[in-house]
């Protein structure tokens, strides 16, 4: 990799215009929020998972797209065609954008491959009628910003919503690489576009043990934490045939295999979140600042979601499923709405609030916050029930 030391400046006259210098320094940014069951106590199909959370039927996706953002890894049509076979589907029409020389590279299961399947398969499997767009840029600050310009702005493809199940730390980001992302967020919220950010998976501190010495502070995930993005949370989902028997805070072990959420140390609590009751960060200061995530979905790789990767099938979780499963939810809602839903959270936490649209997760943690009535720092408003969703969008 190439990094760089010191700091950065612009003539005086680009003050307040320049938002960061990216391209200097190409060091591996993000991580895929994805993990592969070693002993699954159960798996879903993404289908099953939809039927449970009452996804609205008579839909699927026709006239939408959805654009997936991977820093790495690719697909195989073969792997494709063969798994929505198995579901009863026809595959999706998949198209390969190119983002800085960022390229559909597959090669084995327990690479980035995974993170890529898992997202396109989920996607596809609830709404698959829509295209879905799948951007490759490169692991480093510019390609992810890059990425999310081309997805936010491509005029061709025209997606109506993002899913981005790769993250890290807010500590872990550059100031001026947090300010350029949230910016482009910021666009996609003005433009319409929902964008779904998996919200991290190795609980309240999101710091894997695997990759270094925690701080022992707690850390809210980034870009899940910015207040212009839907921020996925993850639960462990137990059902009986066709009914939800219960549904918890995915907390399999609270250091590598847990739901992110908490409080962002970077952006501010915003007006919507006022009300929500978002408690002061457990870190010292107790900030109160925008709290994650907004919503949650099944992520235990216990009971996770059966996906195929480099011709093998293994069963999956992390909120990088979750990301995906809302991005497919929401292109449905849009299919069915007079215009895209655009920009959900001040619903979420306005006039959505109470309609019966989520589902409340009430019972367990992820290390430093625990789950409550209402919204919580482990799975946001809950999980949702797609019917009553849609019905309270059109009214």
């Amino acid at each position: 990799f190439r990094g760089r030391e010191g700091s950065l400046s612009v003539p005086a006259d680009l003050e307040g215009i320049v938002v960061a210098v990216l391209g200097l320094d190409d060091r591996p940014q993000a991580e895929p929020r994805v993990r592969i069951a070693a002993q699954p106590q159960t798996s879903f199909t993404p289908v099953q998972v939809a039927s449970l959370y009452d996804f609205p039927a008579g839909l699927d996706g026709s006239g939408q797209c959805i654009a997936i953002l991977e820093l790495g890894g690719g697909y195989r049509s073969k792997d494709l065609k063969a798994y929505f076979k198995s579901l009863n589907l026809a595959p999706p029409s998949v198209t390969t954008v190119s983002v800085d020389g960022g390229k559909n590279s597959p090669s084995l299961p327990w690479s980035a491959d995974a993170e890529v399947m898992l997202d396109i398969e989920v996607a596809g499997a609830v709404a698959p009628k829509a295209h879905i767009a799948v951007y490759f840029a490169p692991n480093s600050e510019q390609g992810f910003v890059d990425a999310i310009a081309a997805a936010v702005h491509d005029d061709v493809h025209k997606p109506s919503v993002i899913s981005i199940s790769w993250g890290a730390p807010e500590s872990e980001w550059t100031e001026q690489g947090l300010a350029a992302m949230n910016q482009a967020f910021e666009s996609a919220a003005a433009l319409g576009v929902t964008v779904c950010c998996a919200a991290g998976d190795a609980g309240s501190g999101d710091q894997n043990p695997d990759n270094g010495t925690p701080d022992g502070l707690a850390h809210a995930d980034f870009p899940a934490s910015s207040p212009y993005v839907l921020g996925c949370g993850g639960t462990r989902l137990t059902a009986g045939g066709a009914t939800i028997e219960s549904e918890t805070v995915w907390n399999d072990d609270p250091t590598s295999s847990a739901t992110g959420g908490g409080v962002s140390d970077v952006f501010d609590l915003p007006a919507w979140q006022a009300d929500a009751g978002v408690p002061k960060s457990v870190n010292p200061g107790g900030r109160v600042g925008r709290g994650v995530p907004d919503v949650a979905g099944n992520a235990s790789p216990a009971t996770g979601y059966r996906v195929r990767v480099d011709f093998m099938t293994y069963t999956i979780g992390g909120t990088s499923a979750v990301s995906p499963l809302w991005a497919g939810l929401v292109a449905l809602l849009n299919q069915k709405l007079a215009q895209p839903v655009g920009w959900l959270n001040p619903l979420l936490y306005g006039p959505l609030a109470g309609s019966g649209a989520m589902r409340d997760v009430t019972s367990g943690d992820n290390g430093a916050y625990p789950a409550r009535a209402g919204w919580d720092a482990c799975t946001g408003w809950g999980a949702p029930v797609g019917s009553k969703l849609l019905a309270a969008l059109e009214s």
